[in-house]
């Protein structure tokens, strides 16, 4: 039986919120490494808090949108080398960074990292998808659900267990520049709807529940389709 393909869009606050979190990484191996009978997976590794460091320091030296994002691409890369390093014979030898070209490899873990200017690892993952026609994408991020608005701002914001695109469109926009934080980037998500991907948005700090999701059980988070 052929295996189903899965990417993953992996926040990089999940793997250095600070620091580079091992703990975390030592937890997510071990959620990937027994589900590969099943399944492959694709792990587009983002840049996080310490990507947005170093591009609001940029910004206050002058640097414009491009100057920020190719920084955010080093750091989304540097990541990625270590997630990589995490799976070791596991996982494909090099860091995908060209979305567009199909990946050849009989290894059941690939890790890729952001391509250029203008593109966010959402994006990148959309566009893997469309190329090597894989359906399902999960965003683990630090989020429980995608909400009508900022739930560390308003109480009485308003969570989502499932939501079709159109709604989802409306709370996250249109644009997208370098360092924005959103549930899912705006262009990756007006592709997606496009293409008809089904993206999963899961807390990774509990990654029972990203587990219960791949062993089709009941789990806590946001499906978007």
């Amino acid at each position: 039986m052929a295996k189903e393909n899965i990417i993953i869009s992996l926040g990089g606050s999940l793997v250095a919120p600070n620091e580079i979190d091992t703990a975390f990484l030592k937890v997510f191996k071990k959620s990937i490494m027994k589900n590969l009978n099943s399944k492959r997976f694709f792990i587009f590794v983002g840049g996080g808090k310490i990507c947005r460091n170093y591009q609001k320091a940029m910004l206050e030296f002058g640097a414009d949108n491009t100057e920020r994002d190719v920084i955010g691409i080093d750091v989304s890369r540097l990541n990625a080398r270590v997630v990589r390093q995490v799976f070791n014979e596991a996982a494909f030898l090099e860091v995908v960074t060209n979305p567009t070209k199909k990946v050849n490899t009989k290894k059941d873990v690939v890790v890729a990292a952001g391509w250029k200017p203008g593109w966010s690892t959402d994006y990148c993952a959309v566009t893997l998808a469309k190329n090597m026609g894989i359906k399902t994408i999960v965003n683990l991020t630090n989020i429980d659900y995608v909400y009508d608005k900022d739930p560390k701002k308003f109480k009485n914001a308003k969570a989502f267990k499932e939501i079709n695109w159109r709604d989802f469109r409306k709370i996250v926009g249109n644009k997208w520049s370098p360092g924005l934080s959103m549930p899912f980037d705006p262009r990756a998500s007006k592709d997606a709807e496009i293409l008809k991907i089904k993206v999963v948005l899961i807390n990774g700090h509990h990654l029972d529940r990203f587990e219960n999701f791949l062993n089709n059980k009941p789990f806590m988070g946001t499906t978007i389709q």
